[in-house]
């Protein structure tokens, strides 16, 4: 019986799905666990496929850990802010390097000496101060700091037609929150048209009543015969933003009221065309909540008569969320709600190492016979990094700032479907786990059966170790040749 479903060479070579026979999904593991195990005169009479489907993924999940291929890796160009997010799947790093010129990885090393801590709002006199009236709830809201610092953000799109790249996109500039929006055209037989992008950040309103919201915000001016109507909103939301660029034509009247959808009731503020202004509203009833996303969202119509090259810009900057009651909660100083003075001088700090990178340079001890009780880890000039697990951040040191950085981590294998996929090579250490997960749940399980499904689940485990080493005799004997080890075949 072939297994192939049905796919010719050719939708395998010319697909994007290269190399994945060697796989089998969690769907699947799940189906033949129940032909195997559940059924009248087997191990397991009965069971719901919701509780397999359980201990499938708390399988998957612990052997992605020490036994599965599952480590994962991200690259970026470190901002001067020095401050990598950790990934949405991130469990534990494996290694976190920089690039050089030649692509070679030089690994960083981790500090225990610093940190970012939360620090505490105190008075004149050093004393914890409680804020007795407009608390501010939002990160951020000054954009001082990267749009990463609290907000997630749609990043823009590009479109090209006739040779003409237009790209629209959301970013900080000189300290305030700027979306530039790009007349857009794909094809020949679509109008000319803009895309809405959107801003948010999720706060926490489940000890607060009442919520202050204003900003400063700025709509493009309305052109005519370019673009009919622009429109900025900000707002108290159940729902984010949409990473998601929608198009709209100038014809789409509707659109220009999907900026109040999402909106709470009497909760948001809006600039059309060519407002400036500061706006305010006190008072917005929150208490039936206890999270709310601040939402940002920018619109501009273009006209299908405008030229590829049109653009218009909103802003929107100093934005308050702010609690008008009492908090009996210890709040952070103002000015340090992210970066503590701590990581401020951290970051700031030029480290004393050598920065010379030729390995033939003779000198590379700074302060030869003085570096007594030197701790190894320090003792390379790439940089350190510590993780503020807080705020979700990895914080670097100044000398890595504008290199090439890599996070190599740990994920645990349900990010995505795509992701719940095992390998062939350890097929039944996975359906040892679950079984024995399950039969560990049960009653009534003697405890000699439930010790037989350990040892079981033991075995398997450690098989599919040995299997997914990979481990090649031609790979382990140039290792050894290269030890200066005597290898006879």
């Amino acid at each position: 019986m072939g297994l192939l479903d049905g796919i010719s060479h050719q939708d395998y070579y010319q697909g994007q799905d290269l190399g994945n026979y060697q796989f089998i999904s969690l769907n699947d593991i799940i189906t033949q666990f129940q032909i195997m195990y559940v059924g009248e005169d087997k191990v397991i009479p009965k069971i719901k496929r919701a509780d397999v489907a359980f201990h499938a993924q708390r399988a998957l999940a612990e052997l992605s850990f020490d036994t599965f291929k599952s480590v994962k890796s991200q690259q970026i160009e470190l901002p001067p802010s020095l401050v990598m997010p950790l990934p949405h799947d991130y469990v534990n790093y494996t290694k976190i390097s920089w690039s050089d010129a030649a692509g070679i990885k030089r690994p960083l090393y981790p500090t225990k000496h610093t940190s970012n801590p939360f620090q505490v709002n105190q008075d004149s006199n050093k004393a914890y101060e409680f804020v007795s009236s407009l608390y501010e709830l939002l990160t951020n809201g000054d954009f001082a700091a990267n749009l990463e610092y609290g907000w997630t953000y749609t990043s823009g799109t590009t479109t090209t037609y006739n040779s003409i790249t237009t790209t629209s996109s959301t970013s900080i500039v000189e300290g305030v929150l700027t979306f530039d929006h790009a007349a857009h055209k794909s094809t020949a037989s679509q109008p000319l048209h803009g895309v809405s992008m959107a801003c948010w950040q999720l706060i926490d309103v489940s000890n607060v009543n009442t919520i202050n919201l204003s900003a400063d915000g700025v709509a493009a001016a309305n052109v005519t015969g370019q673009y009919s109507s622009s429109r900025l909103t900000i707002g108290l939301s159940e729902t984010p933003g949409d990473t998601n660029i929608s198009p709209f034509g100038s014809t789409d009247s509707a659109s220009q009221n999907l900026n109040l959808d999402s909106y709470i009731e009497n909760a948001y503020i809006q600039w059309d065309q060519g407002e400036n202004s500061t706006q305010e509203i006190i008072e917005i009833d929150v208490s039936a909540y206890s999270e709310l996303y601040v939402v940002i969202k920018s619109r501009i119509t273009i006209s299908p008569s405008s030229t590829q090259t049109l653009t218009a810009i909103n802003t929107i900057d100093n934005i308050n969320v702010l609690n008008p009651e009492a908090t009996l909660e210890l709040t952070a100083e103002p000015g340090f709600e992210i970066n503590s003075s701590t990581w401020n001088n951290y970051k700031s700090h030029t480290p004393s190492e050598d920065s010379i990178q030729d390995y033939k340079f003779e000198n590379h001890w700074l302060n030869p016979n003085e570096r007594y009780g030197l701790d190894p880890q320090h003792a390379q000039i790439n940089g350190s990094f510590y993780i503020d697990d807080r705020l979700g951040r990895i914080h670097f040191s100044s000398n890595v700032s504008g290199k090439t950085v890599i996070l190599d981590y740990i994920s645990d294998s349900l990010g995505t479907d795509g992701e719940m996929q095992v390998h062939k090579l350890a097929e039944d250490a996975m359906y040892k786990h679950i079984l024995c997960d399950i039969m560990s749940a049960r009653a009534n399980i003697g405890g000699g059966r439930l010790a037989y499904y350990k040892k079981d689940k033991f075995a398997a485990v450690r098989k599919a170790k040995l299997r997914l080493s990979n481990i090649k005799l031609e790979e382990l004997t140039q290792i050894l040749r290269g030890q200066s080890k005597q290898i006879k075949h």
